[in-house]
Parts: structure tokens; C-alpha cells; sequence
């Protein structure tokens, strides 16, 4: 009787990985578009702002330093 065996190879592996990885890519529950495009924006939003504070104080910072050195 003969046996049958899996490949144990790492071409194998490789293919058992992808299948892996297609499976439970299947499992997961996906955003709608809706909620897609609403937490994009609210990304977006956030990155703007942080941007917005972090170079005002650069802008702040910058100031005073060159105040201070210039002495003017």
C-alpha cells in the first residue's frame, strides 16, 4: 500500500503558508465603504491638526531661539 506524504520542503511550506493566510483573510470582517471613507477622513483630519499644533510650536520655538541668540 502506498503512502501518500505532504511536502516537506520549503516550497512547500510556502504554498501551505499563502493558503494559510487566504483563509483567514476570508474570516475577517471588512469595513463597509461607508465607515471606510469616514474613518479616512477622520484620519485625515487628526493629521492635519496634529500637523497644524506641532508646527506652531516649531514656528513658537524657532522665535525664541533666534531671539535669543541674535539678542534682537
Amino acid at each position: 500500500m502506498a503512502q501518500t506524504t505532504q511536502p516537506t520542503g520549503k516550497k512547500g511550506q510556502r504554498f501551505k503558508f499563502f493558503g494559510n493566510v487566504i483563509a483567514e483573510l476570508k474570516k475577517v470582517t471588512w469595513l463597509s465603504r461607508r465607515e471606510a471613507m469616514y474613518l479616512t477622513g477622520l484620519v485625515l483630519l487628526v493629521a492635519v491638526i496634529v500637523g497644524l499644533i506641532l508646527g506652531g510650536i516649531d514656528y513658537v520655538f524657532s522665535f525664541l531661539v533666534e531671539k535669543i541668540f541674535t539678542g534682537s
